[in-house]
């Protein structure tokens, strides 16, 4: 025991950065076990869609979706849904949401918002288009 006070009085640098490493690590954890919107691959994203009937939100600008998207995919921007307007989705809140973005990464604050709203099965494809596209799955350009 006296190793490690010894440590921590003479590195308080590093001391520091583990402190704060441990406190983002397990604030990440319980925001992650908290959140509503539930993070999912790309084969839960099918079987949602082919067995529940889930609803894909593309939240990704009109020019990004139009080079391609997961096939009967809605695009509702991200600047939409943060206004309030759901784009025809309003009457589908306890149906399964899918929501997609390039990477995974902009679907958290839109999930959110749609989870004030009321929306209760809300789930984000962690890895995005870009994870789609990569494991060769069905994309269209048609609207």
């Amino acid at each position: 025991m006296q190793e490690y006070i010894d440590f921590f009085s003479n590195h308080p640098v590093l001391t520091i950065g583990w402190i704060v490493t441990l406190f983002l690590l397990i604030s990440g954890f319980i925001q992650f076990r908290l959140s509503k919107v539930k993070s999912i691959n790309t084969q839960d994203t099918i079987l949602l869609i082919n067995k529940s009937g889930a609803i894909v939100v593309d939240v990704r600008p009109s020019d990004e979706f139009n080079k391609g998207h997961i096939v009967n995919a809605k695009n509702i921007e991200a600047s939409q849904i943060e206004e309030g307007h759901f784009g025809g989705i309003e009457n589908h809140k306890d149906t399964p949401i899918i929501l997609v973005c390039d990477s995974g990464a902009r679907t958290t604050g839109v999930g959110k918002k749609l989870a004030k709203a009321g929306f209760t099965q809300l789930h984000n494809l962690s890895t995005g288009m870009n994870g789609w596209v990569t494991q060769n799955l069905p994309t269209t350009m048609k609207r």
